[in-house]
């Protein structure tokens, strides 16, 4: 007589990049898998949102050549890098006057001459802008003890210009969290792993289309294709465990095994009866928020996809010319608590106008809306400690850009995070 296979089931909790690399790698390792998605939209806090018609993004994210394994999961379920991206050699262009490309050399060369090329700074800044890097290099990337970022720089004897002009907006852009409070030991990881490896890695990735096409979108029509599903609309606000498996709500049906990948900020809704000190720890973090603005304007355009200001509210400003064929459309992205934190939407919506048409001379938009997340990613602080993917139930796993990892809360991370909870979950669902 033939043996009968059991096709364990695994419910996803969460439709972000972290749930739909989950959700994938569980499927593919033969997991029945429904994902549960409170939301209308895939994506989590990357994903499409449509104001006055225009289809648009929650937020701007800037991928970089090195996000192997998020590039290989767009591959996996049919999304083509080349097709949805632009990439570009790194060139981080910040008015007034820095700018500090890569060129297309043999690593580490192409780190060495971005450095000793870089525009904008004096012989002794620049000196001390490539005496810091190297310095961290040749520590192969480690701050023991861990420090905040300000603290470092100021070991470094950086100077303020310095500091506005190349540290400020790369940490605050990478980290999202102020200087004063960012980890040295993170911005090392993100520095080693986009300067200090492949030319490539360094490259930046800009998406061409919305962040749900990017990859969730994608995700959920493979999940169909091979056996699972993809369920909007549900709000996860208890989950239990009783003999007959896990209880998502009120619902009569059991799943064997559950990948909980909500945003940390919702774990404590969730997990309060199954898991409570976990989700009391992360519900102790602080979280950074990130503004985005869209304006439309009858002319405005910048030389390159993306440039930084410094000195202002502004901090980052995306045309999307380049990236979605829309000559009017400039994005404009605040990242983590600032000055502009304390502002109305209207002064800070008229503050940021102003900075722009004080920088490209672009005056008042046709168009203009403002998105907040108040709390886009955790607070990338020293010594904080995340959580790992497992939890004391062997059933029950973690997925988010927040679990134990060397990466921010980026996308990269969070489908790292997701396929190590698919990974670990699949053998204790087997047994």
């Amino acid at each position: 007589m033939a043996e009968t296979v059991t096709v364990p089931r695994l419910a996803v909790l969460g439709g972000g990049y972290a749930g739909m690399a989950a959700a994938v790698e569980a499927a593919s390792r033969g997991a029945r898998v429904t994902v549960l998605e409170a939301g209308r939209v895939l994506g989590g806090r990357a994903r499409r949102v449509v104001l006055d018609g225009r289809t648009l993004d929650n937020g701007q994210h800037l991928l970089i050549g090195a996000y192997r394994e998020l590039l290989a999961l767009m591959r996996r379920v049919g999304v083509d890098p080349a097709r949805v991206l632009l990439r570009t050699p790194l060139d981080l262009n910040v008015l007034p006057g820095f700018r500090m490309r890569c060129p297309a050399w043999p690593a580490p060369l192409h780190l060495a001459a971005a450095l000793l090329s870089a525009r904008g700074l004096a012989l002794a800044e620049q000196w001390a802008l490539t005496r810091a890097v190297l310095a961290a290099r040749r520590g192969q990337w480690r701050c023991v003890p861990d420090l905040s970022v300000a603290a470092w720089l100021a070991q470094q004897r950086q100077s303020a210009a310095l500091i506005a002009r190349f540290w400020q907006p790369l940490t605050v852009a990478a980290l999202n969290t102020p200087l004063g409070q960012a980890s040295t030991q993170v911005l090392f990881n993100v520095l080693r792993d986009s300067l200090d490896g492949a030319t490539s890695d360094s490259d930046f990735l800009f998406p061409r289309v919305d962040f749900s096409a990017l990859l969730p979108d994608a995700a959920a029509d493979w999940l169909a294709l091979n056996g699972g599903a993809v369920e909007l609309g549900t709000t996860v606000k208890a989950l239990r465990r009783d003999p007959a498996g896990w209880q998502v709500n009120d619902e009569t049906r059991r799943f064997d095994g559950v990948i909980c990948a909500l945003p940390p900020h919702r774990l404590a809704m969730a997990l309060a009866e199954v898991a409570p000190a976990l989700a009391a720890d992360v519900a102790a973090w602080a979280f950074q928020p990130i503004v985005t603005l869209y304006l439309e304007y009858p002319r405005a355009s910048l030389p390159q996809p993306m440039l930084g200001l410094s000195g202002g509210l502004v901090q980052w400003v995306f045309d999307h010319a380049h990236t979605h064929g829309r000559p009017d459309r400039i994005a404009v992205v605040l990242s983590a608590e600032g000055v502009h934190s304390q502002l109305a939407r209207d002064e800070l919506e008229a503050a940021v106008v102003a900075e722009l048409d004080a920088a490209f001379g672009w005056g008042r938009p046709d168009w203009l809306r403002s998105i907040a997340e108040k709390r886009a990613t955790f607070a990338c602080v020293p010594g904080l400690v995340r959580p790992d993917n497992a939890t004391p139930d062997p059933t029950l796993w973690l997925a988010g850009d927040y679990t134990a990892g060397d990466h921010p809360a980026t996308l990269e991370g969070a489908v790292r995070s997701g396929l190590a909870a698919a990974r670990g979950i699949m053998p204790r669902l087997a047994t």
